[in-house]
């Protein structure tokens, strides 16, 4: 019984992507969500932005990432009006690895395990994004991740022959987008859709809401054979 609940969980096998340029920071991610082998949702939105300085990105339980989202806004904003001054990226990177850290060590029926990229804007106008895996470590991003998604090992080889340090944010949206497609190909986790944000001292933007969707066209030359 506990092994056919934890395969009929709504999964978010994913592919996360989290690129740092010369001018800000770009994240994005698809929108498939599964259970088991099972397409369940086609338009399930990874990478939200949580509040004016923050964006979040989830791969694992849909039920655990929806939650740590909420648990997150509330936090900061509490911690925000206890201090009198905006959390840092690092401080909220660092709740987020608390809370991950915390639940996957209560017994339950289902484990909490999720992986999370976190990115934003400091007071200072700084652009960041720190890599939280599914046991809490937390980790800042010199050039890119993709975290613990189902679609790392495709996005991490395009980006190593890819990625540049003098990226602008611009470039860094285009190749976000390319690095998705590549791994929606092929990741079987992934797909249907794409979402990239830019994070700059300008603020956060929604650069790409794409939807894919399934054309299916005719070989040519080949003949139909009509069913009797």
């Amino acid at each position: 019984m506990d092994q056919e609940l934890k395969k009929s969980v709504l999964k978010s096998g994913t592919t996360l992507i989290g690129i740092v340029c010369k001018d800000g920071v770009v994240m994005g991610s698809d929108r498939r969500a599964s259970a088991g082998n099972i397409v369940l949702s086609k338009n399930t939105q990874k990478t939200i932005q949580i509040n004016d300085y923050l964006v979040v990105s989830g791969t694992g339980n849909a039920s655990d990432i929806e939650m740590q989202k909420k648990i997150i806004a509330a936090e900061l904003k509490l911690k925000e009006l206890k201090s009198k001054k905006r959390p840092s990226i690092r401080e909220a990177a660092n709740l987020i690895a608390m809370l991950t850290y915390r639940n996957i060590r209560q017994p339950t029926m289902v484990p909490s395990i999720v992986g999370t990229l976190v990115g934003g804007i400091n007071s200072n106008g700084e652009a960041e994004v720190f890599s939280v895996e599914p046991a809490g470590s937390v980790l800042k991003v010199e050039d890119y991740d993709a975290n613990f998604s189902s679609g790392m090992p495709y996005v991490l080889g395009l980006l190593e022959r890819q990625y540049k340090k003098d990226l602008t944010v611009k470039e860094g949206v285009e190749l976000a987008m390319e690095a998705l497609k590549s791994s929606t190909q092929r990741d079987t986790g992934s797909g249907n859709g794409i979402d990239i944000f830019s994070i700059t001292k300008s603020g956060i933007k929604h650069e790409i809401q794409k939807e894919i969707s399934s054309d299916f066209q005719e070989k040519p030359g080949v003949q139909r054979t009509k069913i009797k």
